[in-house]
């Protein structure tokens, strides 16, 4: 993985001024280093500027970015971030038709496939990626962002220059981009964060190229196209053959993404979905003789602490022993004090430009910083529960009915703090409204669906558009942040394809949930681990960590009048929070983020508005 940036207008001639454009280009990488500290390069051209950062994963000698390649006597350059998992196949396919390779890295074969191909070849590609390709021949730079968005790629089109990057704060840098905030973005922090809407940069003018869109900038300007979204259509298959094929897409997407020329380990938390993940990767690495590593994670003092609820009904660690011995694996437990979890909180918005999932974001960027130390690749279960139906919303019948967001039924929690005026100007309600109305009539519909077969479509299709994307994000940022590259077989487009048309009582066969993706693992996993009821990811139980928000709350949002998210504040609601007993069992929203985590929340956001000097406009 890597980090991208760079610009591009036909109205400057970017090498009469070398000094300046290279020294931006410089910025961008050294404010995007942690996403690749191995190596990094720029390109400076007359209407184009590039910008690389490198974590060398495949070719660690051969793979220097920007990447020219040179065909017919004509040159393009392209800068990447991402794995290809098919690069094999698109490579013998290039050499049977004459092309030669100087380097055995996938950005040279995506790079020639374009060149063969043109914009459209994209659609060949199995993998994660985003990249940018200046393709001087034709005068248009073109960037593209893979199907489900699992690499971020932000773009600003300002007057007659498009500045593009992995991450907002290479954009925000650039001269002339402002870190300002509308009633968009407002709303999009306060109402619906720490999800965002698909596309938007939060900050105004930002943009992010779409998932499963590629976008080409040339002299008559900027236009955004769809190469690949799903579709809905009856499905013929039986259940055992759906189990059959399944199991295969399932298999073929872990071992692939296996691919690395370095070691691989994986996140093993004793659920189904790193289970599956981690017994196919320790099989593979078996037949060659090695052991794999695994890592659980999990937080201090949580075996004392520990609060079973409907959203959280076990812990992970005696599932990790057995899975662990059952594996043979090379195991480390890894813990996250609450001291760390505090202080991480600023470095998860340093990592997203942006407030995030509060402690949920800001432990899993300690666990990401201790896995690096002695690995660059990990596998993970991640998106398994969108796209299988593991949520208690696929299943609640309050949710399924709800005309809203499942994973925030209540915006009340949301607005219990803030001052009334401020409510008032976002109209939180119709802005929810909207969003979610437009995410639902996008829905690919099947005409001969019931109308609760179509109910359920629509509930998948928000989780894989909203919430799965919001996780995705959070797995990207607390990885790169310390030059991990955490991959997601589950997230596979041909999953997705296959999957999204396989009715609800095959996906949950007789009312269990996750039941087709349980049977895919029956020979692989143990069967308590088979059934074990859906527990997330972890958190902290200790109540200490409370007195440490509390305290920062208080100290330095309450206390100091300077405080940037103290106008949208009203503080005798907030001090009555604060003396509040928390309610773990009730998140506003997912499945994690109750009282304490509104806390963290807000304090992420007084961070962000302090460290860019956001102007509310």
């Amino acid at each position: 993985m890597c980090g991208i940036g760079g610009f591009c207008s036909f109205a400057k001639d970017y090498t009469g001024s070398p000094e300046t454009y290279s020294r931006i280009l410089n910025h961008m990488h050294e404010l995007q280093a942690h996403r690749g500290p191995d190596d990094h390069g720029i390109l400076l051209a007359p209407h184009a500027g590039l910008s690389h950062a490198r974590l060398s994963i495949i070719d660690l000698k051969g793979g220097h970015q920007p990447m020219t390649c040179i065909s017919r006597e004509y040159p393009c350059t392209i800068v990447y971030n991402g794995e290809l998992y098919n690069t094999e196949e698109l490579r013998r396919e290039l050499k049977a038709m004459g092309i030669s390779f100087e380097t055995t890295s996938d950005t040279e074969v995506i790079l020639r496939s374009y060149m063969e191909y043109g914009p459209d070849f994209v659609n060949r590609l199995n993998g994660i990626f985003a990249f940018a390709i200046w393709d001087p021949k034709m005068e248009r730079l073109v960037l593209y962002r893979d199907r489900s968005g699992i690499k971020p790629l932000f773009y600003t089109v300002q007057e007659d220059e498009l500045v593009f990057a992995s991450e907002l704060k290479a954009i925000l840098a650039c001269p002339g981009v402002k870190a300002c905030v509308d009633r968009q973005g407002l709303n999009e922090i306060f109402s619906i964060g720490p999800a965002r809407t698909s596309g938007c940069g939060v900050f105004q003018n930002i943009q992010e190229i779409l998932p499963g869109h590629f976008a080409i900038y040339d002299p008559s300007g900027f236009r955004q196209s769809c190469y690949w979204k799903l579709t809905s259509h009856s499905h013929e298959d039986s259940y055992e053959t759906t189990v059959e094929k399944t199991t295969a897409l399932v298999l073929d997407s872990i071992r692939r993404q296996m691919v690395s020329d370095v070691p691989v380990c994986t996140f093993l938390s004793g659920g189904i979905d790193s289970s599956l993940v981690s017994a196919v990767c320790a099989a593979e690495l078996k037949k060659k003789g090695q052991r794999l590593r695994t890592f659980s994670f999990d937080f201090a003092g949580n075996a004392e602490n520990f609060q079973a609820n409907s959203f959280q009904p076990s812990q992970d660690r005696p599932y990790v022993d057995q899975m662990a011995a059952f594996l043979g694996s090379d195991h480390q437990y890894l813990e996250c004090s609450t001291a760390d979890q505090t202080d991480f909180l600023k470095q998860s918005v340093d990592a997203h430009d942006l407030p995030a999932m509060a402690d949920v974001d800001s432990s899993l960027l300690y666990f990401c910083s201790q896995v690096r130390l002695t690995h660059k690749v990990a596998l993970t279960g991640e998106c398994a529960d969108e796209i299988f139906g593991g949520y208690p919303w696929f299943h609640k019948e309050e949710c399924f009915q709800a005309n809203t967001f499942p994973w925030t039924m209540d915006l009340k929690p949301r607005q219990a703090l803030l001052r009334d005026d401020f409510l008032k100007y976002l109209n939180m309600e119709e802005y929810v409204a909207s969003r979610y109305e437009e995410s639902v009539a996008q829905t690919p519909r099947l005409e001969s669906d019931s109308p609760q077969e179509r109910r359920r479509r629509e509930i998948s299709w928000l989780n894989q558009r909203w919430f799965m994307q919001t996780l995705l994000n959070r797995m990207d940022r607390t990885s790169m942040f310390s030059g991990l590259e955490a991959r997601v077989p589950f997230a596979d487009h041909r999953i997705l394809e296959y999957v999204w048309n396989v009715p609800w009582e095959m996906k949950a066969k007789n009312g269990v949930a996750k039941a087709l993706l349980r049977e895919c693992g029956r020979d692989y996993l143990p069967n308590e681990i088979r059934h074990r009821r859906k527990s997330p990811y972890p958190k902290t139980y200790d109540s200490q960590y409370e007195a440490l928000l509390t305290n920062r709350i208080r100290e330095e949002i309450l206390a100091d009048a300077s405080s940037p998210v103290l106008q949208f504040l009203d503080r005798k609601k907030v001090e009555d929070f604060l003396t509040a007993p928390s309610d773990y069992g009730k998140p506003w929203y997912g499945q994690l983020m109750a009282g304490p985590q509104m806390m963290a929340y807000l304090w992420q956001i007084h961070y962000w508005m302090k460290k860019y000097d956001i102007q509310v406009i």
